[in-house]
């Protein structure tokens, strides 16, 4: 069994890439990243097919004004350059793994030859999220720029992949949930959670004893933070810190300086040194309106830390709730203050929950046995 995979950027692919080269299974990598980067997550250069024109594209864009991107949102055109390159790039294979929104025109060329096509979606399938994106930018009050939700030829694109791709992959339930409520047929759904490294995320001692929610994600209305930075506010817990790790996107401004000093942001932290933040936490806490499955949420389990996280963030396959932490419904405030003031007042439950928590990704969630899963399941396909 031979397995390309196809993804502009890195994402999860790379640990499925690895994974399978472990198991001799991986035929080609496709990717934006260029090939001395790629081979620091130990794939041979051998089996890179390099498209790094994306990168160049994409990153430049962001450095423009923001004033420039607003006007144009070249989304499409640069997933659409992808996958235009992957598929002159593509060699025959028996399985093609594609990232959604820049895989139709390859997994075309790779049915042509007979290869079985699976497309990858990390988020909620693509008409949830742009409903549900658009909905949260209206409640909030902040104009909706046309980049923060999915390009309309982006959809149009994802639509088509979803219906001509022998299968979806999904990482979560909820995501589930999004695609069989929008007609999609359970059997082409392959769902399978994200992993962790537990060798990388591991707990360190806690040095004070302060109270500390952590959040790790990029500050933005789709990842909650606002509610985070409400709830924190209105509780006023004496020595107690709400701390914020990634990078900071301009939508949130003003909720920064409506809340200032209710927090402590320390911009984005490199992967390598995560987990000495999150082990200087008392609780995790997520709010995201829309999550296939944030990674940041099994990495600060295995650092011993007590979740708190909405049912769109795919917590609920790996948080039993009332045990590793809770789970809680999207947007609602009264239940995220209830939870961290439950754990303010119950220090020893934050232990518990805690090492709970440690112990429940420790077995069944980490990369390998995500690779299991995956390559059980892509074993299955290969033989029908």
């Amino acid at each position: 069994m031979n397995v390309t995979i196809s993804v502009p950027g890195r994402f999860h692919l790379f640990n499925l890439a690895q994974q399978l080269l472990k198991r001799s299974y991986l035929k080609q990598l496709i990717t934006s990243y260029p090939k001395f980067e790629v081979s620091k997550y130990g794939i041979p250069t051998n089996k890179v097919s390099s498209i790094v024109i994306k990168e160049i594209l994409f990153r430049g864009w962001q450095k423009l004004p923001r004033v420039v991107q607003e006007a144009y949102n070249p989304q499409y055109f640069i997933h659409h350059l992808f996958d235009i390159l992957a598929r002159q790039a593509l060699q025959e294979t028996d399985i093609i793994v594609g990232s959604s929104s820049s895989f139709l025109e390859t997994l075309r060329r790779a049915k042509r030859f007979g290869a079985k096509t699976i497309v990858e979606r990390g988020s909620s399938h693509i008409t949830y999220q742009n409903f549900v994106l658009k909905e949260e930018y209206e409640r909030s009050g902040i104009p909706i720029k046309s980049f923060q939700v999915p390009h309309p030829k982006i959809i149009e694109q994802e639509l088509c992949e979803y219906e001509e791709a022998d299968y979806i992959g999904i990482p979560s339930s909820f995501v589930r949930k999004t695609f069989l409520e929008r007609g999609v047929p359970e059997s082409k759904l392959i769902q399978v959670p994200y992993g962790v490294d537990l060798s990388q995320f591991r707990q360190l001692p806690k040095e004070d004893a302060i109270f500390r929610i952590v959040f790790a994600g990029t500050m933005t209305i789709r990842k909650g933070v606002h509610y985070l930075l409400r709830a924190f506010s209105e509780l006023n817990l004496p020595h107690a810190e709400l701390l914020l790790i990634g990078s900071l996107s301009s939508e949130v401004n003003e909720l920064f300086k409506k809340y200032e000093g209710a927090f402590r942001w320390i911009g984005r932290i490199p992967q390598s040194e995560l987990h000495k933040y999150y082990s200087q936490g008392s609780v995790f806490a997520m709010m995201s309106v829309e999550e296939g499955l944030a990674m940041v949420i099994p990495q600060a389990m295995a650092c011993g830390l007590p979740v708190i996280a909405t049912t769109n963030t795919g917590a609920e396959d790996i948080v039993e709730n009332g045990k590793q932490g809770f789970i809680i419904p999207i947007r609602d405030i009264d239940a995220l203050k209830e939870k961290i003031l439950y754990f303010y007042e119950h220090r020893d439950k934050i232990e518990e929950m805690g090492r709970c928590a440690k112990e429940r990704v420790s077995t069944g969630f980490t990369w390998d046995d995500y690779g299991d899963k995956i390559i059980a399941a892509y074993g299955k396909i290969f033989k029908s």
